[in-house]
């Protein structure tokens, strides 16, 4: 998560949508004030202006609107351009899998990668329960209400950018960063009973943002 006064933004980052490429595109055009929240460079120098803040929630890199009450106001929060990635579902479920399976701290999720294949992480409950608890607005929702100024699917960026760019007055592009040891293709890693499993489970975020297997 970025938080820019000067510029008047929010970033979310939603795990594995290449948000810590985002974080990077912003952090080269930084300003001295902005709060970073993550583990990339300039965040990890700046961890210190967080010490003793008191905010709503745990304060991180994936923390949510809500989460950041006390460190940002009510009126910031509702005045500011935030904004996040998203990414298709289907291709995110296989970069988490293999994220999650590189882990060695302790976590159910964790737990669960390293001890299923694939079809079997993304058709367990847990793995069900907890993508359809937590959709891509949930991050950006405050109080009840969804404050999202920009959703930029990683797909189609450059378009969906768009009123970003016209709001920091600068265009970004993102670097691949992080990238998982995974085929190309996430559909090679699905059977029919897998697909179905996802396309449950993010329901909600697939009609959306019109995304298809």
């Amino acid at each position: 998560m970025i938080i820019s006064y000067g510029r008047r933004f929010i970033f979310v980052h939603i795990p594995k949508t290449a948000g810590t490429a985002m974080a990077l595109a912003l952090e080269g055009r930084a300003m001295k004030d902005d709060l970073m929240l993550g583990d990339t460079p300039k965040a990890l120098k700046r961890r210190r202006r967080l010490k003793d803040v008191q905010a709503a929630g745990r304060l991180w890199k994936h923390s949510t609107l809500s989460d950041i009450e006390g460190l940002v106001t009510a009126e910031e929060i509702g005045s500011f351009f935030t904004f996040t990635l998203v990414r298709n579902p289907w291709d995110r479920m296989v970069s988490y899998y293999h994220w999650l399976k590189d882990q060695s701290f302790a976590h159910p999720a964790v737990k669960l990668a390293q001890e299923l294949e694939f079809q079997g992480f993304a058709q367990h409950p847990q793995t069900v329960n907890s993508f359809r608890s937590n959709p891509y607005a949930s991050y950006l929702t405050f109080r009840s209400q969804e404050r999202a100024s920009c959703f930029i699917r990683i797909e189609n960026f450059e378009e969906d950018a768009q009123p970003l760019f016209d709001h920091l007055g600068f265009s970004l592009s993102l670097t691949r960063v992080n990238a998982s040891d995974r085929k190309a293709d996430y559909r090679a890693y699905y059977d029919e009973k897998t697909s179905a499993a996802v396309a449950e489970a993010c329901a909600q975020d697939i009609a959306r943002f019109q995304y298809s297997f």
